[in-house]
């Protein structure tokens, strides 16, 4: 595991990967970066948001992701979809799949040595045996989205506090 060091601090770096990154993506983006701030960990965590497809690089949140969003004051803005490129796979701690087809995706793109990184986001989640992230762009429902990426979210923060414990103790 790559922990930027920053100052004294571990910087530990994410991204979640979604098809467009239009909807689930940039909802779990916006959502975990709320609450890597609320506990404190800006400083700690870096949240950013791709997409393994080039067709919507650009554009902003789907407005359904934004009207889910808004309704739960978290924000959006400045959101716009990008493409994961080569150099993230160096770049990003964890690279986070909402689905299977994009965990798929960024394995056949990730040099083998990097696959360690890719994680499918359900995965830290006790209990749950939905593993996928329904993609809202074709299921319209956004609050089914939403519930589980909040769930996920809270499980992700929960383990990335656990490793920052684990580093911080080792140095």
């Amino acid at each position: 595991m790559l922990f930027i060091i920053k100052g004294e601090m571990l910087m530990i770096q994410v991204l979640f990967v979604c098809l467009g990154n239009i909807c689930r993506s940039p909802m779990a983006e916006a959502i975990f970066r709320h609450k890597v701030a609320a506990a404190g960990l800006s400083e700690t965590i870096a949240v950013a948001s791709a997409a393994t497809s080039h067709w919507e690089v650009g554009s902003i949140p789907h407005k359904g992701t934004r009207n889910i969003l808004a309704q739960q004051g978290i924000s959006a803005t400045g959101l716009r979809a990008t493409q994961i490129t080569a150099s993230d796979f160096d770049h990003y701690d964890y690279i986070i799949a909402l689905d299977q087809n994009n965990l798929r995706d960024l394995k056949e793109m990730a040099p083998k040595n990097q696959w360690q990184k890719i994680h499918l986001f359900m995965e830290p989640v006790a209990g749950q045996s939905e593993k996928e992230v329904p993609d809202p762009y074709y299921t319209g429902d956004f609050d089914e989205t939403y519930a589980m990426i909040n769930m996920g979210t809270n499980a992700w923060l929960s383990k990335l506090k656990q490793d920052l414990a684990k580093k911080k103790i080792k140095k």
